[in-house]
C-alpha cells in the first residue's frame, strides 16, 4: 500500500474531539495534542509515524513560524506533508514574549495536522456562518494540497459534499 493510500485511510476515519472549552468566546475547540493523541491508534494500524516541525521563516517585523505536519511510511522512505504558516502577534496584550510565540506555534501545529488529515472544522467559532452547500475555503485548500501531494479525489467525495465547481477544480489541478 503506497503512502498516499495509507493517509487516504487514515483521513477518512480519523476523528478528533473538540474536548476543550474556550470560555471568553464560549466555544469548543481542539488543540494540536489533542489531534496528536487521537492519531496515535493509527500509527502501528497503517505502518505510519507523524512528526511535526517548525521553522522561523521571517524574524522581523512580525515573525513568522511555519509549521510542517509529515506522515512517514515506516516501510520506506515515502512521507507525506501539509505547512501552516502563521505570524506571531507580538503585540498581544497580558502575554510575555514566550507565550506568544507559544500560541503562534501551538495554531500553527494544530493547522498543519488538520491540513494533513482533512480534519473537518465546519462546527467551529470560525466556520459556523458558512452556508456554502460544498466546503469551505479552508478545506477546499487542503483537498487542493492533498490532490497534488498524490491523493485521489474519490477519498476527498467520501467525506465532502464538493459542488460542481469545487470538483472540477480540484480535477484540473
Amino acid at each position: 500500500m503506497t503512502i498516499h493510500e495509507k493517509l487516504a485511510l487514515i483521513q477518512t476515519k480519523f476523528k478528533s474531539k473538540k474536548s476543550r472549552f474556550n470560555a471568553f468566546g464560549k466555544y469548543n475547540f481542539r488543540s494540536a495534542e489533542d489531534i496528536l493523541e487521537a492519531i496515535k491508534p493509527y500509527l502501528l494500524k497503517h505502518g505510519v509515524t507523524v512528526t511535526v516541525n517548525e521553522k522561523l521563516v521571517v524574524d522581523s517585523p512580525t515573525p513568522i513560524i511555519k509549521t510542517t505536519a509529515s506522515l512517514y511510511d515506516t516501510k520506506g522512505s515515502m512521507k507525506v506533508e501539509a505547512t501552516a504558516i502563521v505570524g506571531v502577534d507580538l503585540m498581544q496584550k497580558g502575554m510575555q514574549t514566550p507565550q506568544q510565540f507559544g500560541s503562534a506555534s501551538s495554531y500553527g501545529k494544530k493547522y498543519a495536522l488538520g491540513n494533513l488529515f482533512l480534519i473537518d472544522d465546519t462546527q467551529d467559532s470560525d466556520a459556523v456562518n458558512d452556508h456554502n452547500p460544498g466546503i469551505t475555503g479552508r478545506q477546499l485548500a487542503q483537498a487542493k494540497d492533498y490532490v497534488k501531494s498524490g491523493g485521489t479525489l474519490d477519498a476527498i467525495k467520501k467525506k465532502y459534499k464538493l459542488t460542481s465547481q469545487q470538483e472540477k477544480e480540484l480535477t484540473t489541478l
